[in-house]
C-alpha cells in the first residue's frame, strides 16, 4: 500500500537524516492536530509555525496540501483496510458492507474537509489522495462483490458510485454537526437503494 509517511523524502528517495526525520514527524503530528481543530483547510504556514519549522521545509516534505492529507490519513486508511479484510468472511454480506461504509462516514468525519478532497481524488489519478482512494476502492470492490453475489445488492451497483455516495453522506454529516444520527439514516436510505430483487 502506497504511504506518505516514508522514512525517504520526496524527491531524492534517499533515507532521511535523523533531523528531517524529526521534522516530519512533528509535522505529521501537529497536522492531525491542526486539521482536527482547524479541517483540512487549515493554513499551512500556521501548521509550520506550531511544528517550529519554516514553511519551505513543510514543502519540502509535503509538496502540497494533498501529499500532507495523505500522510494524516494514513492510520486511518490501514484500519479501513484491516477491516474490510476481516468483514469478507462475515455470514451477512450486505450487512458487512454497510458497516465498512459507515467506518469510512466516520474515519472521514474525523477531519472536517477530507470527505471533499476524497470525492475529488476519485476524479483525479494525479492527487496523493489517489493513493488513500485506491486501496479503499479495491477494499470497497471486494465487499460489495459478495454482497452482489449473495443477491443483497443490485448486480448494477458500481464501487465507485457508492464510494461516491459514502463520501456524499459523510460530507452532509460534516455540515449537520448538530444531527449525529444524519450518516446513520442516508446509510440506511442508501441501502434500501440499492438492494436487490426480493429484498424491497
Amino acid at each position: 500500500m502506497p504511504s506518505a509517511t516514508t522514512d525517504r523524502t520526496p524527491d531524492d528517495r534517499r533515507p532521511m537524516r535523523a533531523d528531517a526525520r524529526r521534522n516530519h514527524d512533528r509535522l505529521l503530528g501537529e497536522a492531525r492536530e491542526l486539521f482536527a481543530e482547524q479541517g483540512t483547510d487549515a493554513s499551512l504556514e500556521d501548521l509550520a509555525r506550531r511544528a517550529g519549522v519554516g514553511i519551505g521545509t513543510l514543502y519540502r516534505h509535503f509538496p502540497n496540501r494533498h501529499a500532507l492529507m495523505n500522510a494524516v490519513f494514513q492510520d486511518a486508511l490501514c484500519d479501513l483496510l484491516a477491516r474490510s479484510h476481516a468483514l469478507e468472511a462475515a455470514d451477512r454480506p450486505c450487512r458487512a458492507l454497510v458497516e465498512w461504509l459507515g467506518a469510512i462516514v466516520a474515519g472521514a468525519g474525523a477531519y472536517r474537509g477530507l470527505a471533499q478532497a476524497l470525492m475529488s481524488a476519485s476524479r483525479d489519478e494525479t492527487s496523493a489522495l489517489a493513493q488513500c482512494h485506491g486501496p479503499l476502492r479495491e477494499a470497497g470492490a471486494r465487499l460489495l462483490e459478495r454482497a452482489q453475489r449473495s443477491g443483497d445488492i443490485r448486480p448494477d451497483v458500481s464501487v465507485g458510485d457508492l464510494l461516491q455516495l459514502t463520501h456524499a453522506i459523510a460530507l452532509a454529516a460534516e455540515q449537520a454537526p448538530d444531527d449525529p444520527g444524519l450518516a446513520d439514516r442516508l446509510l440506511l436510505l442508501t441501502l434500501q437503494g440499492l438492494r436487490g430483487p426480493g429484498h424491497g
